[in-house]
């Protein structure tokens, strides 16, 4: 699969779309199970990959899907993408085809992502190691121990801490190791991490990519040689796009950088405003000078995202008190949305830990979690502030 040439915004609207006989601009809903062929000669040059070409929709040979795949491929300048039903779904079809060796998650991750790593994988006879960021140096033995997938968010959630991925894609692939990053929080526009030495990228598209808080998808990006291999889990998994979803996605990314760009700046002018309130301990966004990863996400980011995290003074039950009276920010556990959502992740997407892990992982009970959607940037501050005059 390759791609001309162009601007991200360009690709985000052109890249895929099929030339449709009746002048659609884009790619129509092709909705059929399955798809019928002129003689038996030419279902097998299909099935038996001679021909590319449509054939049966769970398999993902289904026009619709294949166009979503392409745009999705060459917004990370990727050779090839497969679209998921989900984020889970890319990440377990990902472990159980190149992560059987072992697997290495670095740093925190979504709390689905942890407990399939450390509880359902190890079921299966799958090594897996937890290594927390300060732990990064331990890479190396545990690699020596054969595992063949490091897999990591950056930033990550919700701490929006940064692993420096062309860092770790070298010692990993000096251990025969592949890469894959969770991409989500970052976005294309914001960060390629194909670019930077990564094997894979893989997203939540259900999060920014979709953007509209309407759709549940997940996507892998990387070289062919290695992402057509997950094809056949995902087709037995029974865990393709729907076409209707697939559209709808390809629809959200032609308004991609435009949203993501917009999160950018007023991320930024929340995070300030956080810094400089007496009733907010701590602000963790990578905009800052003063945040830990900061010199590493200007280096390997060309924008600092639309997540961040504040830590409110008092504790857990204060940050609850200040989530509760919020009225712009919709309390739910999801991002990337055009509306702006706040989580406590002790009471939900972390909330399967126990208090004991998640003080090891340094998500503190008063830690809010921030997803900066389109509205202006002064109504969302005043909602903030109202909020915290309750602390």
């Amino acid at each position: 699969m390759t791609h001309p040439p162009a601007a991200l915004s360009t690709l985000c609207v052109h890249a895929g779309e099929i030339d449709d006989p009746h002048g659609s601009p884009h790619t129509p809903i092709y909705t059929a199970t399955t798809f019928k062929f002129p003689n038996t000669a030419a279902i097998l040059d299909v099935v038996e990959g001679r021909r590319a070409g449509a054939l049966y929709t769970r398999y993902g040979l289904n026009p619709t899907i294949n166009a979503l795949e392409e745009k999705l491929a060459a917004i990370e300048g990727a050779e090839a993408a497969l679209a998921f039903c989900s984020g889970m779904a890319a990440e377990s079809a990902l472990f159980l085809t190149h992560g059987r060796q072992g697997v290495v998650c670095l740093g925190d991750a979504y709390g689905g992502t942890l407990e399939l790593i450390a509880s359902q994988l190890p079921l299966l006879g799958i090594p897996t190691h937890l290594l927390l960021g300060d732990e990064l140096a331990r890479l190396p033995e545990v690699l020596k121990q054969g595992a063949g997938l490091v897999f990591f968010e950056t930033p990550t959630n919700p701490a929006l801490e940064q692993f420096d991925i062309a860092a770790v894609s070298a010692v990993a692939h000096a251990h025969g190791a592949l890469v894959a990053v969770d991409n989500t929080f970052a976005s294309p526009v914001n960060q390629n991490p194909l670019a930077l030495g990564a094997d894979f990228a893989v997203h939540s598209a259900t999060k920014y990519l979709g953007g509209h808080s309407d759709l549940t998808a997940g996507a892998l990006m990387g070289g062919r040689d290695r992402v057509m291999p997950v094809w056949n889990w995902r087709k037995n998994l029974g865990q393709t796009i729907a076409p209707e979803i697939a559209a709808q996605l390809a629809r959200s990314l032609r308004t991609l950088p435009v949203r993501v760009e917009r999160q950018n700046a007023t991320a930024m002018k929340l995070a300030l405003a956080m810094q400089a309130h007496p009733k907010v301990a701590r602000v963790l966004y990578p905009g800052l000078p003063e945040f830990p990863g900061h010199e590493l996400a200007k280096r390997q980011m060309k924008g600092f995202g639309g997540m961040l995290t504040i830590e409110v003074k008092g504790g857990g039950e204060a940050a609850t008190r200040v989530a509760d009276r919020l009225k712009l920010f919709a309390l739910a556990p999801s991002l990337g949305g055009v509306e702006s959502l706040v989580t406590q992740p002790c009471t939900t997407t972390h909330q399967g830990l126990t208090p004991e892990e998640r003080a090891r992982r340094g998500i503190a009970d008063a830690m809010l979690r921030l997803s900066v959607g389109l509205e202006e940037a002064d109504d969302l501050i005043a909602d903030l502030e109202q909020a915290l005059a309750a602390v």
